[in-house]
């Protein structure tokens, strides 16, 4: 379910939770895709932007949802970055729509 909010930061586990993963993927990601670098405090404390939000889907649509290798989801984005963007964006509204429907035939058969 879609549970973006107009912040400018995020933390890992609200990114987390966001696109369905654990953070130690997230952290994981962060050493294979050079898209994917959060910024730190002096703490070291992740703050993902919005960017960087929109680009950990699309590797989770490569990896998860395409079933690709890291070195083959690398060539993806190297290759068709934006491509790859707007279907995984693309899939990500799909999504969203099943689980509003879903939320609504609940709610009708909750009346009977």
């Amino acid at each position: 379910m879609e549970q973006i909010t107009n912040k400018r930061y995020y933390k890992i586990s609200e990114v987390a939770e966001i696109i369905n993963v654990a953070a130690s993927t997230l952290r994981f990601w962060e050493t294979q895709f050079h898209i994917l670098k959060p910024k730190r405090n002096d703490r070291g404390t992740r703050f993902y932007t919005p960017a960087d939000l929109e680009n950990a889907r699309m590797i989770k649509y490569l990896v998860h949802d395409k079933g690709l290798k890291i070195e083959a989801a690398l060539e993806q984005i190297r290759v068709n970055k934006d491509g790859v963007s707007r279907k995984a964006e693309a899939l990500n509204r799909l999504s969203d729509v099943r689980n509003r429907l879903q939320d609504l035939i609940d709610s009708l058969h909750k009346l009977r």
